[in-house]
């Protein structure tokens, strides 16, 4: 029985509660999502490792007044819970239930949207700044885990901070992960600080000072400790460089001290960084054994964790072909940003392992270090999701393609991405990369095709692209990978009426339409394009003198797709023949199940047949196909 959550409807019922009910609150609270997400599937691990800092921030802070901003905010749930969303909470990532992300215009006190990492520490000095210029007395914390730091962004935040504001609270959450376990000497470093025993000393030590004394006499007490010992220890410690006062390590689930260590930083006259030490999954033994696992993943089994089991999916079919890709080829390496369980590349790392790179989240650095081997013959292969290469295309216009360099980018999540919803869907990135010059742009129709690709792009002299989607893969027999010839389509039907071109993965509903329309007397045929770019203008000619109309599928918002190089080709070529484009509106699309969402915007063969049939009728007879 969840009797303390069942009463709380806003962060005000929690301040009436003693610790001692707090605790059980807290452990309330594990139970409901360990219960909640076996339906729904989410973030669990995530959240079940914040649960009593939550608890303390909105216990001390006053939301919505004061200003939480979470990193990524996939470990918001408890969050959402103590803010009057506790029985709409089984409706999360569903078609139209919460989000699983902050996100502004669900409640008042999500006060800043994200989704990717790294972005907190930028927006809480912003508004800082905005607190200060307006005359605020406003308290912003922002909570950031350590992987965020191995993102560029956040030290950009960190050498700003000091300068701009004078009041700001940033709790760094520690707990040796992001998705995967944390790399690099970021993640060294707060191992060493965490494992020192002296300082772990110091810090009991100031503990007690402050919780006995109290006020001003131990806030100068415990400064002056904190200096020496660090100065002792190391002759720099990173945050204080920085301008920050660096408290802690302190236990993330010890709820006293976290309760009495925001209260004693509510009031400080310098920007503060805390750095809590918390444990991913806690609480769920599922959870804590099977990390990775349990970041983010669909239904279970509460009581045991076990998940059913699936078949291949596109990210596994990627790392399979490109460890089969370097057992052939010395100079293909991997690249990941923090994500080799999402890619696939956890599937690589043994077979290849000092092929294997995982830079962190640093997308930007990962195409520039990329860059920099192909500079030395090597053919670098970086397997970063759609939506998170957004951030890197500087780089990838600046460093790769103005020089020319044969790096590979595998866009895993290329498309609509579901339940994680807008700032996950990859919709963006036809249109980012395909006005870069020299960039060879592709979408395979199934895993074998797949495989063909990444052979074809180990022998361009320039870089490539690679799109793909989120979930399983077609299951088409295994063979050997070929080399596709550039930029040529692959006609899998002809027909004199209408040409229908499904890109990538939306080539079943081609499929399908091409069938209805063949059913209904019209002659289809039916295109395979594999290459966005070059795009095989000789094909587009050659039918564009045949057929009454063309349709393109494409899982990519219109705007800049690849509808639109179809209809560009189009004009270039002098053609008036009609184009129906299928693909997503000029707006952001909301979380939710895929088939859901292609119906409600649109992406269906019955929209597609919908549209294209009135311009088959006006400008030709029907053809007879012999039955």
């Amino acid at each position: 029985m969840a009797a303390l959550l069942d009463s709380i409807q806003s962060p005000a019922d929690i301040k009436s509660l003693n610790p001692a009910e707090l605790a059980v609150l807290a452990e309330e609270i594990r139970a409901f999502l360990i219960q909640s997400l076996a339906k729904t599937g989410g973030h669990l691990g995530p959240n079940l490792g914040v649960v009593e800092l939550t608890l303390a921030m909105h216990y001390v802070f006053d939301s919505p007044r004061d200003k939480f901003l979470f990193d990524v905010s996939h470990q918001v749930y408890t969050h959402k819970l103590l803010t009057g969303r506790r029985e709409r909470f089984g409706t999360i990532r569903q078609p139209g239930g919460l989000n699983g992300f902050m996100l502004r215009t669900e409640c008042e006190h999500d006060c800043y949207g994200a989704g990717h990492a790294g972005t907190a520490l930028s927006a809480a000095l912003g508004m800082a700044v905005a607190r200060d210029l307006a005359g605020g007395t406003e308290n912003v914390i922002a909570v950031a885990g350590d992987a965020a730091f191995t993102n560029g962004i956040s030290f950009e935040a960190l050498n700003n901070i000091a300068d701009q504001t004078k009041r700001l609270i940033i709790v760094l959450n520690d707990n040796e992960w992001s998705i995967d376990r944390n790399v690099g000497a970021i993640a060294r470093y707060f191992h060493k600080v965490v494992t020192n025993d002296h300082y772990q000393q110091l810090h009991n030590l100031s503990k007690r000072v402050v919780e006995k004394i109290g006020g001003k006499t131990a806030v100068n007490v415990m400064r002056r400790a904190e200096e020496a010992a660090k100065g002792m220890l190391w002759p720099s410690m990173l945050f204080e460089e920085f301008g920050l006062d660096y408290y802690g390590p302190v236990d993330g689930h010890n709820l006293p001290l976290l309760l009495e260590t925001f209260k004693f930083l509510k009031n400080a006259d310098r920007p503060v960084l805390l750095h809590v030490l918390t444990q991913k999954g806690r609480g769920f033994q599922p959870a804590m054994d099977l990390t990775k696992k349990f970041h983010g993943l669909g239904p279970y089994d509460p009581e045991t964790g076990k998940t059913a089991a699936g078949q291949q999916t596109w990210s596994e079919a990627f790392a399979t072909s490109l460890a089969e890709l370097a057992n052939q080829d010395s100079r293909v390496v991997a690249i990941t940003a923090a994500m080799p369980n999402g890619t696939g590349l956890d599937l690589f790392r043994p077979i290849h392992p000092k092929r294997y790179f995982d830079v962190g989240i640093a997308e930007e650095h990962a195409v520039i270090f990329a860059a920099g081997m192909a500079t030395r013959g090597f053919r670098p292969v970086c397997a970063i999701y759609s939506t998170f290469l957004q951030r890197a295309f500087d780089p990838i216009v600046h460093d790769v393609a103005l020089q020319k360099l044969p790096v590979l980018f595998c866009m895993d999540r290329a498309g609509l991405s579901g339940d994680d919803g807008p700032t996950h869907h990859g919709l963006f990135d036809i249109a980012y990369l395909r006005g870069i010059p020299d960039m060879t742009l592709m979408a395979p129709k199934d895993e074998a095709e797949l495989a063909d690709m990444m052979k074809t792009a180990m022998t361009l002299e320039g870089p490539s692209a690679i799109r793909y989607p989120r979930g399983p893969v077609i299951g088409v027999p295994k063979r050997p990978p070929q080399v596709l010839p550039l930029g040529k389509a692959e006609v899998l039907a002809d027909g004199s009426d209408v040409a229908i071109l499904g890109l990538g993965h939306m080539m079943p509903l081609a499929m399908d339409l091409a069938a209805r329309l063949e059913g209904e007397g019209y002659s289809a045929a039916l295109i395979n394009p594999r290459f966005i770019k070059p795009v095989d203008r000789e094909m587009i000619a050659r039918y564009a003198e045949r057929v009454a109309a063309f349709v393109t599928f494409e899982d990519h918002v219109k705007m800049s797709g690849f509808g639109s190089t179809v209809l560009e080709t189009l004009e270039e070529i002098g053609s008036k023949v009609p184009l129906v484009r299928i693909g997503w509106p000029d707006q952001f699309i909301e979380h939710g199940k895929i088939d859901a969402l292609r119906q409600k915007y649109g992406l269906t063969v019955e929209a597609a047949h919908d549209q294209v049939v009135p311009l088959l009728t006006a400008r030709r007879p029907r053809t007879l196909v012999g039955r």
